[in-house]
């Protein structure tokens, strides 16, 4: 390892560290390119296989026009994903926690019912169920 380091020089390490990086980058705007495309509902196969062969035949060029031309939308479709995905996970949490809450109404009941508690043991384990 220390061989191969003293015939590396430093501005040779950088250098190589910005080519990784930098296929790093290419690697994931493909990939978010490529996820934007066929993700699309407004567009045709046509058109998605348009898309593919301009950024396969020309890589940076195709990758650019698409950004340039499709950056604004990409974004919307984005945010409306997120928007989705967002109200699917709180109406997820909401009935859960609903149903949380009336097992624990129900076993107040019965508690209350059984006589193992008072009512006013009763409506601050129901208080503490609605707030």
């Amino acid at each position: 390892m220390l061989l191969a380091a003293s015939n590396y020089p430093l501005l040779d390490l950088f250098w190589t560290t910005l080519i990784v990086f930098g296929w790093i980058l290419w690697f994931w705007l493909l990939i978010r390119v490529f996820g934007d495309v066929f993700s699309r509902q407004d567009i045709g196969g046509g058109a998605k296989t348009g898309w593919v062969l301009l950024t396969l035949f020309v890589p940076f060029v195709g990758v650019l026009i698409y950004l340039i031309s499709q950056g604004r939308s990409m974004q919307e479709r984005a945010e409306s994903r997120a928007r989705e995905q967002r109200a699917a996970t709180d109406a997820y949490i909401k009935s859960v926690a609903s149903d949380a809450d009336s097992t624990q109404m129900t076993k107040a009941r019965d508690l209350l019912q059984s006589g193992a508690i008072t009512t006013d043991e009763f409506d601050r384990m129901v208080g503490n169920v609605r707030t």
